[in-house]
């Protein structure tokens, strides 16, 4: 099976074969990641021997598998352009990214939801898509449903969930983006992201 068939499974077919292009083009081993909840992607430059690499999560919706997918080639093309004198996620790699997004505009491989979202987020891209509130929440409702897991804004004010570690947390107050939250066991407190996925428990 061919590597555009392959992508095809994992963002929206039409999507693909720009992508397999652009593998090619740039000589990058892409590779199908495991799921890491600490990023959705990332990209490393040659070094060592080693080529352009880029890795994204397998299990991401077919959108944000493709939103994170052109989000590490505009890495890759700006480190191309650039080296290491560019900002990560500086004007470079903002104009960048803007000009790789616009052939699956022009395609119409974007929902509205998803489009206007990421129109928003391309006026002025973050570090990361998960950091712009609006775009992650339009790319989550395409994901399939988690039965028992909650975004911590949804959790009721007081009520009680836990992470993947077992930990135990209250939910108090918002203090600005971010949720205050108490960890039962230590007292001590965190904040929290308010999409970050937590299940909820009883008192």
């Amino acid at each position: 099976m061919d590597k555009v068939q392959i992508l095809a499974r994992y963002m929206p077919p039409e999507a693909a074969p720009l992508i397999g292009r652009w593998i090619d083009y740039f000589k990058c081993e892409f590779k199908i990641s495991r799921s890491r909840d600490s990023k959705f992607g990332d990209y490393r430059p040659p070094f060592g021997g080693k080529g352009h690499r880029i890795s994204v999560n397998f299990n991401l919706n077919p959108y944000a598998f493709l939103v994170t997918t052109v989000h590490e080639f505009a890495h890759l093309h700006t480190w191309n352009e650039h080296k290491d004198k560019a900002k990560p996620h500086g004007v470079e790699w903002k104009n960048n990214f803007k000009r790789m997004m616009q052939p699956f505009f022009d395609k119409d491989v974007f929902p509205a939801d998803i489009k206007n979202a990421i129109t928003k987020y391309l006026n002025n891209p973050a570090a990361s898509s998960c950091s712009d509130l609006n775009l992650y929440r339009s790319l989550r409702r395409y994901d399939p449903p988690k039965e028992d897991v909650f975004s911590v804004e949804k959790v009721p004010f007081k009520a009680l969930f836990k992470l993947k570690d077992g930990r135990v947390f209250r939910k108090e107050e918002k203090l600005r983006k971010r949720y205050k939250c108490v960890e039962i066991a230590t007292r001590r407190i965190y904040l929290f992201s308010p999409v970050a996925e937590v299940e909820l428990v009883g008192e």
